[in-house]
């Protein structure tokens, strides 16, 4: 396992990170004990980042990722967790004021039984730009309120997290420095998407470390195939399906290819986070990402994917 530092923050994180968001049943549904014996099954295998959201199953990512950490000690993972998004009884809610953003720290603290979080995220600040207030309001309220929780040491760190880098870019350019240590952008440093390239130099001037998310870009670069509620185009899909196909033929799993790229740009990406619940396939994918990638075959599949890459859609 590669070790890299997140911007300025002393955090020297694995490059491939745990995402407890599968913990949640975010993709399909779990059996707990499984769910927690992945989060073991990382740190045991060198994994030290984990990332989760009270978002994520509506709590129930948390609680679960609280169960599994209350068996390992704080000196061998980092945690991060979010404010912002929130859900309850399926409904999805969000909120970025400050009252909300440091009453979320403290309930995170409690469901994942920590007495700090290493990392506060604000979660997909680009639901925020379209409410009243807009993204200023994070810029006024929201990052002050978990600046005034990392003096005090509740957190230690402060980031934002986003499906759109100009929205990340934006931020850290109206918050004074320092404020944002780094950002988490997600399906954009992928077999299908390499946007986020064109924005490290801009988090590197500003000391922000980059966390890269969603290798599989949210199922499209897997063997299963994307799940129904994916938001991306048919087009897109049925291109990186024809992709998956190609690599299977190959003997060269798409799933395998997709996790050794996303991981491949170290240091200048911290590390990448991918989630299971399943212990079998965490160790599947630290074993990828020791193995050498097929440089060929990133650019046959890029040829297949055409005129598909760079296609985006909206955070839903």
């Amino acid at each position: 396992m590669i070790y890299n530092e997140i911007g300025k923050t002393g955090m020297k994180v694995s490059n491939l990170g745990f995402g407890a968001s599968s913990l949640g049943g975010v993709f399909h549904s779990i059996r707990e004990e499984e769910g927690i014996e992945a989060v073991h099954t990382a740190v045991d295998n060198g994994i030290n980042f984990i990332d989760v959201s009270p978002y994520y199953g509506h709590l129930k990512a948390e609680t679960v990722l609280g169960k599994a950490l209350k068996e390992i000690p704080h000196s061998k993972y980092f945690i991060s967790t979010k404010v912002g998004r929130y859900g309850h009884n399926g409904v999805n809610t969000w909120d970025y004021s400050a009252k909300r953003a440091q009453e979320s720290v403290y309930e995170s603290m409690e469901r994942l039984n920590v007495d700090y979080i290493d990392l506060i995220n604000v979660h997909d600040i680009e639901f925020q730009g379209d409410m009243e207030g807009g993204l200023q309001l994070i810029v006024d309220e929201t990052l002050p309120a978990l600046v005034e929780l990392r003096e005090k040491g509740i957190v230690k760190h402060v980031g934002i997290t986003d499906l759109q880098p100009e929205n990340l870019k934006w931020v850290v350019e109206h918050a004074p420095e320092g404020t944002v240590e780094s950002i988490l952008n997600f399906c954009h440093y992928s077999l299908n998407d390499t946007l986020l390239a064109d924005y490290l130099g801009f988090f590197e001037q500003h000391n922000v470390g980059v966390i890269n998310a969603s290798p599989f870009s949210m199922g499209l670069l897997s063997q299963r195939g994307a799940p129904a509620w994916h938001p991306a185009s048919k087009d897109l899909q049925e291109a990186c399906a024809k992709a998956a196909k190609y690599c299977e033929e190959q003997g060269y799993p798409i799933d395998k290819l997709a996790i050794q790229f996303s991981t491949s740009l170290n240091p200048r990406i911290a590390t990448t986070l991918f989630s299971s619940a399943n212990p079998k396939n965490v160790l599947k994918n630290i074993q990828y990402v020791n193995e050498p990638m097929d440089e060929q075959l990133v650019k046959k599949v890029q040829e297949i994917i055409g005129d598909q890459m760079f296609v985006r859609w909206k955070n839903s």
